[in-house]
């Protein structure tokens, strides 16, 4: 046994990929690997732990696993890790030690390790969390319109198509977003995708495509599309200040990391409107805008509740500023 090698692995699973790395105790990466989306929310919960067993059992090949950390979007509520934690009790590689959270903390931990910390997260949806030295934590459902959240591509594409269908009828002004969508989807005119959409012919999921398009057509001017996208931002500092007052950080310099497809981009209207409106909530708010990949900080946290010392950790950050781009 003692020549089995030991090993930490990290999962950090989303709506649209999941990345995998193992590592020595001694901070070395030794295999990672990528798969398809493992949200429960959009796979359901046996083939989530289906996928995230595959992944885990390729990075860690014939090694012992002491160490195990996922953080997999779709995991808001108690009951829903719970559930999972239960769904992976046979799994002999979950049995040494085992974390289990929602993605939005491998994020956090990818852009800073101060105590006090804000992380929001804007891609397919929009979700947030904050925590607190003393171990207070915010959380949010992330359940969409009916916990209260707007935004991110779905929320971005589905506002674009109502926009877009008035914009047609007559109803609503003429915005570019009705060739964005046209494009984005791949389908002749608006209300051919209005029909497809109400027959079930298509997912009404494919409407996030149309995000970036919307960007880019409120950089051009349009309206309609900065509308939007200030929404957006005042749906990302609405995060901001629940979390602020509710772990009353406002006096403190708390780092804000941004992450998810939409804010990583240099989309100068989106990210401005976000920094004055954090500013106001937060003024020694530091903003983070997250350059590397979330899999780095559950790596530097599975490292972490490992025993790791500070060397290792060390050794693995300056390591996955080298490798883990190349995927």
């Amino acid at each position: 046994m003692s020549d089995v090698e030991q090993l930490i692995v990290a999962v950090d699973g989303g709506g649209s990929k999941t990345d995998a790395v193992a590592l020595t105790l001694d901070g070395a990466v030794v295999a990672r690997t990528r798969g398809l989306g493992s949200s429960p929310h959009f796979l359901g919960l046996d083939a989530s732990v289906a996928l995230v067993d595959t992944l885990v059992r390729e990075v860690a090949g014939d090694g012992a696993v002491l160490q195990a950390n996922l953080y997999l979007s779709g995991l808001d509520l108690p009951i829903e890790l719970e559930r999972y934690r239960a769904a992976l009790a046979d799994k002999p590689w979950a049995s040494a030690g085992l974390e289990l959270d929602n993605d939005l903390f491998a994020l956090l931990r990818a852009g800073t390790e101060s105590r006090d910390a804000i992380c929001v997260v804007c891609g397919t949806g929009i979700n947030a969390v904050g925590v607190r030295a003393d171990g207070a934590t915010v959380r949010f459902p992330s359940l969409g319109e009916i916990s209260g959240d707007w935004g991110g591509g779905y929320g971005l594409g589905t506002a674009a198509l109502w926009h877009a269908a008035r914009a047609v009828d007559g109803r609503g002004p003429q915005t570019a977003l009705v060739g964005a969508l046209l494009e984005a989807v791949g389908v002749a005119s608006i209300p051919q995708l209005i029909e497809q959409l109400h027959f079930g012919q298509r997912d009404s999921a494919e409407l996030a495509a149309v995000a970036p398009a919307i960007l880019t057509a409120a950089a051009n001017g349009d309206d309609v599309a900065q509308a939007l996208v200030e929404r957006q931002a005042e749906e990302i500092v609405a995060f901001v200040r629940a979390i602020v007052k509710r772990l009353e950080l406002a006096d403190r310099p708390v780092p804000v990391v941004l992450g998810g497809g939409l804010l990583d981009n240099d989309e100068t209207r989106l990210h401005e409107a976000i920094a004055v409106g954090i500013r106001e909530v937060a003024p020694l708010a530091e903003l983070v805008h997250v350059r590397r990949p979330p899999i780095a900080g559950a790596a530097l946290l599975a490292l972490a509740r490992a025993g790791a010392g500070p060397r290792a950790i060390s050794l693995a950050d300056a390591a996955f500023a080298e490798v883990l781009p190349a995927i």
